[in-house]
Parts: structure tokens; C-alpha cells; sequence
């Protein structure tokens, strides 16, 4: 890596900590490029530099004629790869929680046809069921249901369902977590879902449904999780324009009241 990219991403990564330290509340405004220039012996550019980066994030936010202010505790998904919710609540900050209100084995026969049909599992095939809301700070942000095959995962407890599963399946379990498909929808919240995330009946929320995977193309879990869309933002970077190819999503037509 030549050196100026070095010294770029160091600079980054020391703003993080000064982001993550008591010095810096959620709100407060942040350091203006001329001082970090003058603190870690760099260019205005350089700085200027560090800071877009920071924003690019959402570990700072700029407000026009205002400065850049450190971002309030906005948590975000990475649409582009499997990131723990224990992992990112402590990387801005926020003490990660879980609540397992259904931790139980049963037989696939028992889940709905959605579910067996995603994980590919006959009848008969035992499943765990998980019931969760993950807290950050002690506000629920995450109601999840999720379904695992069983048999990739021997000897899982309700203990280990109130940490980071991806931790647990990648060093207990030895699994290689390959990626998932997801459906993401704007709903809102039912009055059952409403309950579980303390919020009100209504509430716009995201739900996503996902199938992961292990080894390139065997399904591991089915889920159903609901995000709160005041708490979470999606991210995501993409490519230009390329050549004409087929649609990859599609367009629902409205039904008529």
C-alpha cells in the first residue's frame, strides 16, 4: 500500500476512536478539518479527505453552513456482506443486548412451507426455532424469528442464542457462513411486533426475509426480521451504469382498494 494511503488510514481510524471516545457525544459537533490538519500534522485536503470517509460511513454527518456533527445513534445494515449486530452496535458505541423469548426444536413439518421450502428439508428434518429482540443500550431495535437446521449446529443452547449467532456458528460450530439472499420490505409494525420493539402500532419499520447459507449454496436459517426505521438506515454503494442486461428486481402493480 503506498505510504499517503497508509497515513490516510490511520488518520481514519484514529477520528474513529476520537468519534467512539466521551469527548465526542452523539450530536456534538466534530473537529473542522483545519484542526485535525493542525493535530496530526497533515494537509487541509488530507483532512478534508479523512472526514468525506467518515461521512461515507455514517460516523459523521455534514450540516450546510453548520460543520460536521457526529451522528446520532443511527445503527446500519451492510447490504453487501453478513456483519454481526453484537459486532456493530460496539462499533458505534451502544452496548449490544438479546432477549430469547422462543428457544425450542421441532421437526420442519411443524414451520410453515416458506420455511422448508428455503432450507430444502424434508419433513422430518429437526429445526431450531428462535423468537429474539436484540437491545442496544436496552432499546429493542431487531424482532427476529428465526429457523436453523439442526443437525450444523449440535449442541446449540439457549445460552449461546443470546450472543452473536454468526460468532457461535463460525468458532463452536466450525461453519463457513457464505452469504444470504434477502427480500427487503417498508412495513409497519402489527400490534404483535409493535409490543416485542416498544413502539407504536404502525410504526414504519423494515422487515427482511433471508435465507443464509454455508459451504457456497447449502441453506443454514430462514429468517424473518424486523428493523425499526428509526434506529436503522440501509447502505449500500453501487456501480455505474453498465450495458443493457435483464432487470434484476421487478415492479409490483398496486391492487385496487
Amino acid at each position: 500500500m503506498p505510504k499517503d494511503a497508509t497515513f490516510h488510514q490511520q488518520l481514519i481510524e484514529k477520528l474513529r476512536t476520537l468519534i467512539r471516545s466521551r469527548n465526542f457525544a452523539p450530536g456534538a459537533k466534530f473537529l473542522t478539518e483545519r484542526e485535525i490538519a493542525a493535530l496530526f500534522e497533515t494537509s487541509r485536503p488530507t483532512a478534508n479527505k479523512a472526514l468525506s470517509s467518515l461521512v461515507s460511513e455514517g460516523l459523521l454527518e455534514f450540516r450546510q453552513g453548520a460543520g460536521t456533527f457526529v451522528r446520532e445513534s443511527v445503527l446500519d445494515y451492510d447490504l453487501q456482506r453478513l456483519v454481526s449486530f453484537t459486532d456493530k452496535a460496539r462499533a458505534v458505541g451502544r452496548k449490544p443486548g438479546t432477549e430469547v423469548i422462543t428457544f425450542q426444536k421441532l421437526k420442519a413439518a411443524e414451520a410453515s412451507a416458506d420455511v422448508t421450502t428455503a432450507l430444502q428439508v424434508s419433513a422430518q428434518e429437526p429445526l431450531l426455532h428462535l423468537e429474539r429482540v436484540r437491545l442496544a443500550d436496552g432499546l429493542p431495535v431487531i424482532y427476529e424469528h428465526r429457523y436453523v437446521i439442526a443437525r450444523h449446529c449440535p449442541g446449540m443452547t439457549k445460552t449461546d442464542a443470546k450472543g452473536s449467532l454468526y460468532g457461535f456458528w463460525t468458532t463452536k460450530c466450525q461453519l463457513t457462513l457464505s452469504g444470504a439472499e434477502e427480500i427487503i420490505h417498508a412495513v409497519n409494525a402489527t400490534k404483535a411486533q409493535a409490543s416485542r420493539l416498544k413502539v407504536p402500532v404502525g410504526t414504519a419499520c423494515f422487515l427482511i426475509i433471508a435465507t443464509g447459507y454455508i459451504d457456497g449454496d447449502k441453506p443454514l436459517w430462514r429468517e424473518q426480521t424486523l428493523y425499526r426505521a428509526d434506529v436503522y438506515e440501509f447502505r449500500n454503494r453501487i456501480g455505474g451504469v453498465s450495458a443493457a442486461g435483464p432487470a434484476l428486481g421487478q415492479i409490483r402493480t398496486a391492487k385496487e382498494p
